[in-house]
């Protein structure tokens, strides 16, 4: 007869999920890591800025698309993912151009993109800051740096 498996429950969840981005189809998010990441001019624990047409779905294939890339960053043991919101203008992709702008302003606040964007190395502004205001930019992308960090979840067992 064969040996019966092991079973386990890992302590911890791996995903949680509110509401917060329910009622947002075209949106940007950002991947914040529970420890920050240096970065030529300073550290933040924002490593990825994405953004979505279709809403909360593709922010959670995005995140789990990404897990391996950003738990693998050293000492990252967990990350949360923040919504950032804009009104809408008639003809124009303001979710794209919010996007770009935060990329740009991390850019220019850091020294580089974040650890895990591809894009926005090279993005010059255009009429990014035409449509958002520069010091809101870089206010989000403080608050970010300031509070964007994971919890680090521990588990406390009852005796």
């Amino acid at each position: 007869m064969t040996q019966k498996l092991r079973i386990s429950l890992k302590r911890g969840s791996a995903m949680t999920v509110n509401r917060v981005a329910i009622g947002d189809s075209q949106l940007v998010y950002a991947i914040c890591a529970d420890k920050k990441i240096k970065y030529p001019h300073g550290s933040s624990p924002v490593v990825y800025f994405g953004t979505t047409e279709r809403g909360v779905d593709r922010i959670a294939a995005s995140a789990a698309y990404r897990a391996a890339e950003v738990l693998n960053i050293y000492g990252v043991k967990s990350f949360d993912v923040r919504i950032i919101t804009c009104k809408s203008e008639p003809g124009v992709k303001s979710w794209k151009l919010l996007e770009r702008a935060l990329l740009i302003g991390f850019r220019e606040r850091f020294g580089a993109t974040p650890k895990c964007n591809d894009k926005g190395r090279n993005m010059t502004p255009t009429r990014e800051f035409d449509l958002f205001a520069r010091d809101r930019i870089m206010r989000i992308i403080s608050d970010l740096t300031d509070h964007g960090q994971a919890e680090t979840h521990e588990i406390i067992e009852k005796a």
